[in-house]
C-alpha cells in the first residue's frame, strides 16, 4: 500500500482492519459518536488540521450528537493509501477525544 496514487482493491481495504470504518459505495465512511456538538467540533478541527497537512480532504458532516466522515481520493475514482493513512489519524484523533465509532 505504498503508492499514494493507486486505487486498492477491498480486499487490501480489509487488510487495513481499520476500526468503525466500513466500505460503503466505493469510499472509506465512519460515523463518530461525540454525544455532545462542542466535541463535534473539536475533532472537526483537529480532522481539518491533519487533512490541509496531508492534503488529502475528506467529506464531513458536523451534526448533533455525531461526526460522519468520508474518504475517498477523487484524483484516481477510489480509495488509497492516503484514505487509510488518514483515517487511522482520524481514528486516533476520535480516541484522543474518547468518542467510539458507530459500529
Amino acid at each position: 500500500m505504498t503508492d499514494p496514487q493507486r486505487k486498492l482493491s477491498a480486499a487490501e481495504i480489509a487488510e487495513a482492519r481499520l476500526t468503525g470504518w466500513r466500505l460503503t459505495g466505493g469510499a472509506l465512511t465512519a460515523t463518530f459518536e461525540t454525544r455532545k456538538f462542542s466535541t463535534g467540533l473539536q475533532l472537526v478541527n483537529r480532522i481539518g488540521d491533519s487533512a490541509e497537512e496531508a492534503n488529502h480532504h475528506p467529506d464531513l458532516t458536523l451534526t448533533y450528537p455525531e461526526v460522519g466522515v468520508t474518504l475517498l481520493s477523487h484524483d484516481v475514482g477510489g480509495i488509497t493509501s492516503r484514505d487509510i493513512d488518514l483515517a487511522r489519524t482520524i481514528s486516533g484523533h476520535a480516541a484522543d477525544l474518547g468518542i467510539a465509532a458507530a459500529e
